[in-house]
């Protein structure tokens, strides 16, 4: 096993009617890694601090309801650590949140998509570039994942490396070098999960002309999607022993 636990940066906490169901983060992170992993969780958006980067360290960079763009000053110096944790080639993995502020510690840009928001089930397609990575290129040319988010990376950092797209979003798997990668998807997520979610923004998914009864018919498992962040972290493991 890798000299420590798993660093789970935490980046938010669901709401309580998304919570009291089904869990907090560290629960969800836990099942889709297999719940074999030891792992610390670092509340950030509380202003808790992360310890130094260590290279024998795993970290994963959760979800959040906050957005990058404001620019939080727990954000912000999550950022740094970003920067720092780079330097030294900590293994690291960002969702959704942590996907973009990868993106943005690292030099790229992140804001709300032109086209509105992206939920539910939606097919990931892996680029030809994915087939040369020795992670990415595991997986199928096509599977589904469970999505969430309104703000996107709309412009990458540089040396940073797109290996998938949904047909809402072009950077939905980035590689930024050989020990981080980053998913705009929730490889974390379940249906159940997913429901809750689009349940409680009903009113506003309709206001913007999409169908929630639809997008809850819609819902799976996606296996491959969760495989991908479970592959990283087994690797990534096996080597740190």
């Amino acid at each position: 096993m890798a000299s420590s636990p798993l660093l789970l940066v935490q980046t938010g906490t669901p709401h309580d009617d998304v919570r009291h169901p089904h869990g907090d983060f560290p629960s969800w992170f836990s099942r889709a890694m297999g719940g074999a992993v030891e792992t610390e969780g670092v509340r950030v958006f509380e202003g808790k601090s992360l310890p130094p980067p260590d290279a024998n360290r795993i970290a994963v960079i959760t979800g959040s309801w906050a957005m990058v763009t404001d620019r939080l000053p727990w954000s912000e110096a999550t950022a740094q650590w970003i920067r720092d944790a780079m330097t030294i080639d900590m293994p690291l993995f960002g969702v959704c949140y942590g996907h973009q502020l990868m993106a943005h510690a690292l030099g790229g840009r992140v804001d709300y998509h032109p086209r509105g928001r992206e939920v539910g089930c939606r097919r990931i397609t892996l680029s030809p570039a994915a087939a040369d990575d020795a992670l990415v290129g595991t997986l199928p040319p096509t599977f589904m994942a469970h999505l969430m988010h309104e703000q996107s990376i709309v412009e990458l950092p540089p040396g940073a490396h797109a290996l998938a797209a949904s047909d809402h979003d072009a950077y939905q798997i980035v590689r930024y070098g050989a020990n981080a990668l980053s998913v705009q998807f929730h490889p974390e997520f379940t249906p159940a999960i997913t429901e809750t979610c689009i349940r409680r923004r009903t009113d506003t998914l309709l206001a913007e002309g999409m169908h929630p009864e639809e997008l809850v018919r819609n819902l799976q498992d996606t296996h491959e999607a969760q495989s991908l962040l479970a592959q990283f972290v087994q690797r990534a493991t096996l080597e740190r022993v």
